[in-house]
């Protein structure tokens, strides 16, 4: 293997004025990272107190985290688009604006309607993370860029795991007001700004040329009839017309995209960068390790707060005892095995990373299929998975930057991002609709339904499953990638298929 070390100079040639530099961006992207992260899950503790707040159904008040979900599809591919064409910082800064455009909205209405349209502009901000990975490739040493890439995913990591206790203790105490919660995410949206102004050089080119709007508006369209039916398939039933027209018209509209992606000339997406192996089997891990996310965070959560004396199981906790004591662990274990992830990656490269990311993840979910009776056994297994996320993580960008030009880096880590998201919302479904398939028997009267053990264990068997699948597809799909000491997809190339040269610096 050629690592360029001739020519590539090695961390004490360089000045120490680039060193800090670099630590400010990968500073400044890890938080970006983070404030994104925290704006999905944010409202998972405070929905029953908007909902009475607001005086509003079960069902509404369900929009507010779909808003989000399908504006983080639709608004991604773009705005990573946007990153590669007219750069990463202006379209930052724009994301930025709408967040805290959005935030401030949630904080100041007393309306349903234009909570939901905040919310949508929230879910536009999942997009800084794909560009805050592009600022990385752009402006970090190569050497250097696995572990940036997996300490702004470990940050990530973080911030979903943030939100929920940041929430649930704002929300605390005699009379709690939802919207503190949004006042909180104003401060942070605005103090992110503040730091890219400050932080992040501007690019120093561009691509340019033209938006496909017309490959942005089929996709953005296929993935709303995806995912619409995915999160709200439980209230419509899964076997409705209105559930499998979604799913037909998803299916047809795909098609729409991809022929409509064949024949222009500016393409949103490039087809053969979607189909390069590597790449489709980072969003296929992206795709697993989402669903697997989520499967801990619903089942975890419901688990925790099922009120053992009345089922013998469970551990009767709040919102708050929940998010610190059963998810925040795992959230913390994501986050600090990301670096050793990043390092792995450097070494190793990012195969040996997802077998890791696989067994983790496998063991936790399989420990809490078995032992779900004390707490500590089931901290300890969500701290296994969250090893697992955080070895995932820290991989899936580096296959990303070793298998696409930088020029289309922004585009590509959004479709892994939103492979992820798609992940997240199919565990959120199969778990909603896995639990309540099966209630207990024998409840006390007027209690109100709540879920039989069993079912728990179908969930956590689904996902360790899922989590297995992960190094299958490593160790069979992705044959042999590594991140050399020099960018393999260079600036000027715009070949997605690896030439001879670049199969020789580390993409097999």
């Amino acid at each position: 293997m050629n690592t360029g070390k001739g020519s590539t100079p090695g961390p004490d040639s360089v000045p120490a004025g680039r060193h800090r530099s670099e630590r400010a961006i990968v500073f400044a992207m890890s938080l970006a990272a983070m404030t994104a992260s925290m704006m999905l899950t944010l409202v998972v503790p405070i929905l029953g107190l908007i909902q009475h707040s607001l005086d509003t159904t079960v069902t509404e008040v369900s929009w507010v985290t779909t808003a989000a979900l399908l504006a983080a599809a639709v608004f991604t591919p773009l705005l990573g688009r946007f990153g590669d064409q007219f750069g990463n910082k202006p379209t930052l800064i724009g994301v930025l604006f709408m967040l805290i455009a959005g935030t401030l909205l949630a904080a100041g209405t007393h309306s349903m309607m234009w909570l939901i349209i905040s919310r949508v502009l929230q879910g536009a901000s999942i997009a800084v993370f794909p560009l805050a990975l592009s600022v990385l490739r752009a402006e970090i040493r190569p050497q250097r860029l696995p572990g940036a890439m997996a300490m702004t995913s470990g940050a990530f990591a973080l911030g979903g795991g943030i939100a929920p206790v940041a929430a649930s203790m704002l929300t605390t105490g005699a009379h709690p007001d939802y919207r503190s919660v949004f006042w909180l995410a104003s401060g942070l949206s605005v103090a992110l700004l503040i730091v890219v102004l400050v932080l992040v050089p501007s690019p120093q080119r561009t691509v340019g040329g033209r938006t496909d709007i017309l490959g942005t508006l089929s996709l953005a369209t296929a993935l709303v009839l995806l995912l619409l039916p995915v999160t709200q398939g439980h209230d419509w039933g899964w076997s409705s017309l209105s559930t499998i027209a979604c799913f037909a018209g998803a299916v047809a509209t795909t098609a729409i995209w991809v022929l409509v992606e064949r024949k222009v000339s500016s393409p949103l997406v490039d087809i053969r960068m979607f189909t390069h192996r590597p790449v489709l089997f980072a969003n296929l891990t992206g795709l697993l390790i989402g669903y697997g996310t989520f499967v801990l965070f619903i089942g975890t959560s419901q688990l925790a707060q099922i009120p053992s004396q009345v089922t013998g199981y469970g551990f009767s906790a709040s919102m708050l005892r929940t998010s610190v004591e059963f998810l925040l662990p795992g959230t913390i274990a994501s986050m600090l095995i990301a670096p050793v992830g990043g390092h792995l990656v450097r070494r190793h490269g990012p195969r040996l990373v997802l077998v890791l990311a696989s067994a983790t993840g496998t063991t936790g979910f399989t420990w809490l299929a078995v032992d779900r009776i004390h707490a500590p056994s089931v901290v300890a297994a969500v701290a296994f998975v969250g090893l697992g996320i955080g070895f995932g993580y820290a991989a899936m960008p580096a296959i990303i930057v070793a298998s696409v030009p930088q020029q289309e880096s922004g585009i590509a880590n959004g479709i892994n991002s939103i492979s992820r998201s798609t992940g997240s919302a199919i565990g959120s479904a199969v778990t909603t609709t896995v639990l309540a398939s099966k209630s207990m028997e024998n409840l006390p009267a007027g209690s109100a339904q709540l879920p039989a053990a069993s079912q728990f264990t179908l969930s956590f068997g689904l996902a360790g499953a899922a989590s297995a699948l992960v190094a299958l597809i490593a160790w069979f799909g992705l044959r042999r990638i590594w991140v050399a000491q020099h960018d393999t997809a260079q600036e000027t190339s715009s070949r997605v298929v690896p030439t001879e040269s670049e199969v020789r610096t580390g993409i097999k």
